[in-house]
């Protein structure tokens, strides 16, 4: 078994690595000035189990371009068996084409992962869970709500409810509710055309004198995320604590999260964000055990066979 890093996943392979009392592989990769991605595998790799771990997020298509560069190189290098860890793949909000003439990105993007070399792939919470049967090669979709849900149960917050930003996040919420043993709530939202700021119409569940966790798989504009907060203080909510997995957060998207009525943004490292380090009012929690699990199963699973 070999672990490589693309530059998106550094310091989470390295977390990743050190669970599996292992090192990262050596890997090179460099981006010219036009443009162009240059990667190179530095160390053997023939007919080893290999894991590559790249996030999609930041800088998706520059990630996703070099992480097939980086599965083509571990082929051409005769891997025995390729294994893509995405902790965040971006472009799995493209699920469906809901107008003439859009792209399915997610179907093109599981395409281009197979045609590279891809035996298998790793993934965390995705925005659209259909995006599973996009892939021909076998996917692990694996899910954050139990790393998170432990962290947040340990200080024990007192007549807590679970919120849902909307009915499309519902059967998540709920199972995080599930695990921390409390209520869900779920509210009602507009959106108009792909504008990233949401409208929260009404507020499905009783808030008022509770301590508020509200959910989601990710954010950038902090927009739908604020305005149920504000929504749910209008309400009588007390203290007011978002979840998310996948930190995305934009400029605009920071200020409006600073200005807002959430106390506290809780999230995990599957998307290194330099935005983020150091704020006072966000906590990381790490990823690496649920991938470091993943892999001690696969590559268990593999020397069975």
């Amino acid at each position: 078994m070999k672990i490589f890093s693309g530059s998106s996943s550094g310091k989470l392979t390295e977390r990743v690595c050190d669970l599996l009392e292992t090192t990262p592989g050596a890997v090179q990769v460099l981006r010219f000035s036009e443009g162009n991605t240059f990667v190179r595998i530095g160390e053997p790799v023939k007919n080893d189990q290999v894991y590559i771990i790249q996030t999609v997020g930041l800088d998706a298509n520059n990630q996703f371009m070099e992480l097939l560069f980086l599965v083509d190189a571990l082929r051409r290098a005769d891997a025995g068996f390729i294994t893509v860890v995405m902790p965040f793949f971006s472009y799995a909000k493209s699920d469906k084409s809901e107008e003439a003439g859009v792209s399915i990105r997610a179907r093109v993007c599981a395409d281009a992962l197979e045609g590279a070399g891809a035996n298998r792939v790793i993934t965390i919470d995705l925005h659209s869970p259909q995006v599973e049967g996009f892939f021909r090669i076998p996917l692990d979709h694996l899910h954050a709500r139990h790393v998170l849900a432990e962290f947040l149960s340990k200080r024990k917050i007192p007549d807590l409810v679970v919120v849902s930003p909307d009915s499309g996040y519902a059967k998540s919420a709920r199972k995080i509710s599930e695990l921390l043993q409390c209520e869900t709530v779920i509210c009602d939202k507009t959106r108009k055309g792909h504008a990233e700021d949401a409208r929260i119409l009404e507020v499905i569940g009783s808030v008022a004198g509770k301590n508020a966790v509200i959910v989601d798989d990710f954010s950038i504009s902090f927009g739908t995320i604020a305005e149920t907060a504000k929504a749910l203080k209008e309400r009588g909510a007390r203290d007011i604590v978002a979840m998310i997995t996948h930190p995305l957060l934009s400029t605009a998207g920071l200020k409006k999260f600073d200005d807002s009525v959430v106390s506290e943004l809780i999230t995990t490292d599957t998307v290194a964000h330099p935005g983020i380090v150091g704020h006072p009012k966000i906590t990381v929690v790490s990823v690496a055990g649920l991938i470091a699990e993943a892999v001690r199963a696969n590559t268990a699973r593999a020397a069975e066979r």
